[in-house]
C-alpha cells in the first residue's frame, strides 16, 4: 500500500502536528511500511487458531493463569502531591492551556 503525502498531512492535521518536509517523507515511508507488513499479517491463515480469552498462558500445575486479587486498596496521597504543585484546587490540579484549536 502506497501512502501519499496528503494522507500523511491529514494524520498530521488530526494529531495537531506540525511537520517539516524532511519529516513528511520520513514518516510515509514509515507509514508504508507499517501497512506493507499488515497487509502480509492479514494473508495468514488462522482459520485453525482458537480465540484468546485471556493473554496469559495457564500454569503448568493445575491449568489456571497466575493472577493476582483485585483488591482494592487506599490510596491517600492526594494531599501531599496537591501541595507540591504551584497552582492547584482541591482536588485538581490547575493547568495552562495548551490546545488552542
Amino acid at each position: 500500500m502506497k501512502i501519499s503525502r496528503e494522507d500523511v498531512l491529514r494524520v498530521a492535521e488530526l494529531a495537531h502536528l506540525e511537520l517539516t518536509p524532511e519529516e513528511i517523507e520520513l514518516y510515509r515511508g514509515q507509514l508504508d511500511e507499517i501497512l506493507s507488513y499488515i497487509g502480509k499479517l492479514e494473508k495468514l491463515d488462522v482459520s485453525n487458531v482458537e480465540p484468546m480469552a485471556q493473554v496469559l498462558f495457564p500454569a503448568p500445575d493445575d491449568g489456571q493463569p497466575e493472577l493476582r486479587d483485585d483488591t482494592p486498596v487506599p490510596c491517600d496521597i492526594a494531599d501531599a502531591v496537591l501541595a507540591q504543585a504551584p497552582d492547584a484546587a482541591k482536588p485538581f490540579f490547575r493547568v495552562p492551556r495548551v490546545i488552542e484549536r
